[in-house]
């Protein structure tokens, strides 16, 4: 408990700035500290291969229902405990291995599990790679579709992990009727956005979505899988007993809760405010002489490519860390550099707004950020800058804490 009640110490006095992170409410925490972790449930609802189920089975279907209703979904699948293995669950189910696909570039905005060749996506599949324009930093649907026609891919992934603009869904939808794939849609990052209706829904129309549970939408560690009906079947069987045995059932139950919390009206203002926070948090660092991948965004987060200010990645990180903020490395587009040590940052805003902090801390924020990567060796100024941040998280507290 000792290393816990330092994490959490972490946690109340810096600033998370970590694009896929956030703060749950105590509802998620206490639902996720329950007995529910001793119960064995393979199986679903109604249909378990162990006796003493009929509670875990009331709390799956609400977690269901209330997924459902948040995304417009026919069926949902809660089980999946990651998003990593909810998206090899979806391949599983789709199609086989050796299969080709069409995914995002991991430099250019996409995830690992979309056909990187260290990842099993990549093994398995035979995986071809879209990218990002390099001159806007943004998704060229011609290219998208030209490589398609070449290709004939299967299934077709739409989604990323530091990509800042919105995707357009139904252009995706288009060129995969059109070469007959299957779309699949990643929203991992965005999907509380995207429940809020601050940005598009792929779900009613894609053939399968599939998103973790934390990041926006402020739930606990875990994902889903949203499909069309008629593919329900073959995702439950992929998810049990093709790539998983029992599910976590008090993290289901915290899904639960947190879908509860995501269908207030007080959701869609924290979602508002997410984008407005990460909108402006660009704007000033281009202010700043930042280069910012795209030129901005349209999401929750960015890729500041820190050449533009003499650093690599990893060293803004270091030093940024050294002043009580968080935050991640990133490649970018056609990144010279190595992946251990890319050329960009990836910020984003969803923690620092579950906090309450809004347009006028950012603009303080982005200073102090600025003044201690190009007074990175000074100490004193360093220290002083880890107080404000600390000032100011004192002054935002997280909900749960």
């Amino acid at each position: 408990m000792a290393v816990v009640k330092r994490e959490m110490n972490r946690q109340v006095e810096e600033m998370e700035l970590i694009a896929s992170e956030n703060y749950v409410s105590k509802a998620v925490l206490e639902a996720m500290a329950t007995v529910l972790t001793n119960k064995y449930s393979e199986g679903y609802a109604g249909h378990r291969y162990y006796g003493g189920n009929q509670y875990i089975d009331e709390a799956e279907t609400i977690a269901i229902e209330r997924a459902k209703k948040l995304f417009q979904a026919e069926h949902v699948n809660v089980q999946p405990l990651s998003g990593s293995p909810a998206n090899a669950a979806v391949y599983f189910a789709f199609i086989k291995p050796g299969d080709k696909v069409l995914g995002l570039r991991l430099d250019h905005g996409g995830h690992l599990s979309h056909g990187h060749p260290i990842n099993f996506s990549g093994m398995l599949y035979n995986f071809t790679q879209y990218e990002v324009d390099i001159e806007t930093g943004r998704i060229n649907m011609d290219k998208v579709r030209e490589i398609a026609l070449r290709e004939k891919p299967k299934m077709i992934v739409a989604g990323y992990s530091a990509y800042s603009r919105e995707i357009e869904w139904q252009k995706f939808k288009d060129i995969a009727d059109e070469v007959g794939a299957f779309t699949f849609a990643d929203i991992a990052h965005t999907a509380g956005l995207i429940a809020a209706g601050e940005m598009a829904n792929p779900v009613p129309f894609f053939d399968v979505v599939s998103t973790t549970t934390h990041k926006t939408l402020r739930g606990p560690r875990g994902a889903i899988i949203m499909c069309k009906e008629q593919f329900a079947k073959q995702i439950n069987r992929a998810v049990f007993p093709g790539m998983q045995g029992g599910p976590h059932d008090h993290i289901t139950a915290a899904k639960a809760v947190a879908f509860g919390e995501a269908l207030r009206p007080e959701f869609k203002q924290y979602a508002k405010q997410v984008i407005a926070n990460a909108k402006l948090m660009a704007e000033e660092f281009i202010k700043l002489g930042y280069r910012v991948i795209s030129g901005g965004t349209d999401n929750h987060l960015m890729v500041v490519d820190m050449t533009s200010k003499g650093l690599a990645g990893k060293e803004a990180e270091v030093i940024l860390e050294r002043c009580g903020i968080s935050v991640s490395r990133s490649t970018i587009p056609n990144d010279p550099n190595p992946p251990m040590n890319p050329s960009g940052v990836r910020f984003g805003t969803p923690a620092i707004t579950t906090r309450g902090i809004k347009e006028a801390e950012i603009k303080k924020i982005v200073g102090w950020i600025n003044a201690g990567l190009e007074q990175k060796d000074e100490a004193e100024i360093l220290d002083n800058i880890k107080n404000q941040v600390k000032e100011m998280c004192l002054e935002f507290p997280i909900p749960s804490i």
